[in-house]
Formats: C-alpha cells, sequence, structure tokens
C-alpha cells in the first residue's frame, strides 16, 4: 500500500474512533524520561488537531517536573522551529489551521514529542506528507534527540513503505503501551 492510501486510511478510522479515544500511559513516557537522565530538559511537543493524541495533561504535567515547553512553528521554506511556550500564552493559527506559539524565544528541544498518522514495528512514522518533521530531524542529527511518537494502537501498520528522506522514532506510545 502506498503512503497516500494508508494515510487516508488512518486517517479517516481515527476520526470515526475520536469519540472512543483512550490517552496514551502518561507514565510510560515519564519512566523513558526517568531512564535517561537528561540534563537539558527542553520537550518539543505539539498541540493536537485532527483527531491526534491530545498532549494537554502530558504537557502540565511535564511542566511540573521541571522540563521547559516549546511548540513547532512553521517557517518559511517548509522548515519548522521550536519556540518556549506555557499554558497562558497566545496561540495563532498557521496556514494550516495548527495552534503555533508567537515566535519569542526560539530553543532547540532534546526530546521531541511527535505526532503521527501510523507507524510500524520497526519504528517507522508516517505523517501527513508535509515532511516538516523529517526535515527537522534532518538537521537535528548531530544532536543527542530523543525522538517520541504518540499514537493510538490501531495506528499501528504492518509495514510503511520507507524513503530516504524517511527518519525513524526511538519509542512509540499508546493507549496499550510502549513500543521500542
Amino acid at each position: 500500500m502506498l503512503k497516500n492510501q494508508i494515510r487516508k486510511k488512518i486517517l479517516r478510522f481515527r476520526k470515526i474512533k475520536n469519540s472512543q479515544n483512550k490517552q496514551p500511559k502518561i507514565n510510560e513516557i515519564f519512566k523513558i524520561l526517568k531512564k535517561l537522565k537528561i540534563k537539558k530538559k527542553i520537550i518539543g511537543c505539539y498541540l493536537p488537531v485532527n483527531y491526534e493524541m491530545d498532549t494537554k495533561e502530558l504537557m502540565k504535567k511535564l511542566i511540573t517536573r521541571g522540563y521547559i515547553i516549546s511548540l513547532p512553528v512553521i517557517e518559511k521554506n517548509s522548515k519548522m522551529n521550536f519556540y518556549l511556550w506555557e499554558f497562558d500564552h497566545p496561540l495563532y493559527l498557521n496556514k494550516f489551521g495548527i495552534p503555533e506559539p508567537k515566535k519569542d524565544k526560539k530553543v532547540v528541544p532534546n526530546i521531541l514529542i511527535i505526532p503521527l498518522v501510523a507507524f510500524d514495528k520497526h519504528l517507522n512514522r508516517l505523517g501527513y506528507g508535509g515532511g516538516y518533521y523529517d526535515r527537522l530531524l534532518k538537521k537535528m542529527e548531530n544532536n543527542k534527540l530523543l525522538k517520541i511518537g504518540l499514537a493510538f494502537s490501531y495506528q499501528k501498520v504492518k509495514k510503511l513503505p520507507v524513503g530516504i528522506y524517511d527518519k525513524k522514532l526511538d519509542y512509540v506510545i499508546t493507549e496499550k503501551g510502549l513500543f521500542k
């Protein structure tokens, strides 16, 4: 199956299942983070759109444990960067209808919590097709970056077609647990 076919199928199914969606096991994320003993605690996260896994409670808990939250902003030339964000800061919708923070304090996260459309057992990720995260991950290859995908268990597929620009995740966390 081609990427576009998988994407359409999963997005359609995710929309239907939205009312029944259970959230990820947030404690799994904390177990991973605790094991790694990360000094610089800047997390790049996302605000959910299009029936994605909700990250709001996760971000609140991360903040209470001393993590700094940043959100992505789509820049010129299809690039993406992260900017510091707090819950009382305003958000603005970009051209895709995705909430973004004001471009005040640009940061380089060392942990990314990444949305996805589908994933496979090899932790390959299928996004929406714009390549924003893949370009960002390529740019940050030399950084020690922890890449965690959040998804519902039904978003796991047998095998994803992988191209030369596709970047793997380190973990995927679903409501049923951890994939590594």
